[in-house]
């Protein structure tokens, strides 16, 4: 085989390839980055421009794309520093919400900035800047010339946490040939289940590179709730049954209104609480719910003056609908919830985290599209810690008989905090495994 300084002439001809399709995808998808204003102050920082002052002394990088990979690494990067306390540490995200996440607990002498784009010319000059002493991987983000940059430079890569979904093990499997290599590259995947170690497996992965530690979600115990009374700010009595609706998409707050316009009718104490996944929908959400003939209580609008709600006498209403239109305070009404629903399960988003209600005791619905949380949910139901509803009728069912049922309600919760104590310790395991491979 014809060899260019030591590399396969096929192996340069892929990376051309592969950078020339990431930046044809970049021109196409430019206007789009532009409307959604995805190019931030930190874009230039995506194209590998660093600080020239940067010295970090060969940091450990970790890498967490969003909001979710970046609030599990902030539990292992507790546990790494009790490890390491010399060391410093380069954080890369690419979400800018994932990006003040990480500056929320990054120590003075960190480094946080944005992940360089994956062009091969890119990830080399960034990665001679950081000189990292190893490079952790929050779940599972395949850049294959970061990868491959990183191999080459000797710098070991982790990928904890990792998981394949439904949908990236069919996208990987259809490109095995190509993706087979980079992943062996790869010193070791601290994985979350049997399946997305067989998975590994079936893409090619070498069976000394897997190690299943279980998911380290399940560690983050120490969930902020915000001061003050939750309960009081939104003015309920004693005698009233909240119901929270976390993190929803679009197609299902109407389902959700469509039940509660029915249950207030035969509970008149019932409160209802939508939380969307994306504030930045308020306003499409309060449209559909004046449509229904609800009234809108925001809860930006709401706060405790003298020991009462400011809006109390409106909130408390039969007919009024509580909107959160804010960020970081989902965890503290899940706090105060009676019953909770996981949104983005009614339709095909694949869910989000049920571990937080969970953590607070509380009974957990959600729809059937879990496909992102697949084995924690699966999990969850098999163990009557949690119920899915596959539609309107069944959520107001489902809710109904937990109203009526205040004892199966209360063990429900039982049982989800359960679950959550029992599947700690993939944080402790990770960092055995991290220092049994690699001496940083």
């Amino acid at each position: 085989m014809c060899r260019i300084q030591g590399r396969p002439l096929n192996y340069i001809a892929m990376i051309i390839l592969y950078d020339l399709i990431f930046i044809i995808f970049a021109i196409v998808y430019l206007p789009y980055f532009l409307l959604r204003k995805k190019i931030h102050q930190g874009f230039s920082q995506r194209l590998g421009f660093l600080p020239r002052s940067l010295r970090l002394d060969h940091p450990i990088w970790m890498h967490a794309v969003s909001v979710g990979e970046a609030r599990v690494a902030e539990i292992l990067v507790k546990q790494l520093r009790q490890a390491y306390p010399q060391k410093r540490f380069a954080f890369s995200t690419v979400t800018a919400t994932g990006n003040r996440i990480v500056r929320g607990f990054q120590h003075e002498g960190d480094f946080v900035f944005y992940l360089p784009l994956d062009l091969s010319f890119i990830t080399k000059m960034v990665i001679g800047r950081l000189r990292p002493c190893v490079c952790i991987i929050m779940e599972t983000e395949i850049w294959p010339n970061l990868i491959y940059r990183l191999n080459k430079m000797n710098v070991p890569i982790f990928l904890v946490n990792a998981r394949i979904s439904d949908r990236s093990f069919f996208g990987y499997r259809v490109i095995k040939p190509l993706i087979k290599p980079i992943l062996n590259k790869v010193r070791l995947f601290c994985v979350q289940t049997n399946t997305d170690a067989m998975r590994l497996l079936t893409l090619g992965v070498a069976a000394d590179k897997l190690k299943v530690s279980g998911n380290m979600k399940y560690d983050i115990i120490d969930f902020k709730k915000g001061e003050g009374d939750y309960r009081l700010r939104l003015g309920l009595r004693n005698s009233e049954q909240l119901f929270v609706a976390g993190s929803t998409h679009p197609g299902e707050e109407e389902i959700i209104l469509g039940a509660y316009r029915r249950l207030i009718n035969e509970f008149s104490g019932f409160r209802l609480l939508i939380a969307p996944r994306h504030p930045e929908r308020a306003y499409e959400i309060e449209a559909l719910i004046h449509k229904l003939g609800f009234r809108v209580s925001r809860v930006s609008k709401l706060c405790v003056q003298t020991g009462k709600a400011q809006d109390a006498a409106f909130a408390g209403g039969p007919k009024a609908v509580f909107l959160l239109d804010t960020i970081g305070e989902l965890m503290s009404f899940y706090a105060i919830a009676d019953v909770v629903f996981i949104g983005g399960s009614l339709i095909k988003k694949g869910g989000h985290n049920i571990l937080e209600p969970a953590y607070f005791s509380r009974p957990i619905l959600f729809g059937p599209y879990m496909f992102n949380f697949r084995d924690m949910s699966n999990l969850f139901l098999s163990k009557k810690a949690a119920r899915m509803v596959c539609g309107q009728e069944e959520l107001l069912n489902e809710t109904r008989s937990l109203l009526k049922n205040p004892s199966e309600l209360e063990a429900m919760g039982r049982r989800a905090r359960q679950l959550v104590l029992e599947n700690q310790g993939a944080t402790k395991r990770n960092i055995g495994l991290i220092k049994a491979a690699v001496r940083i």
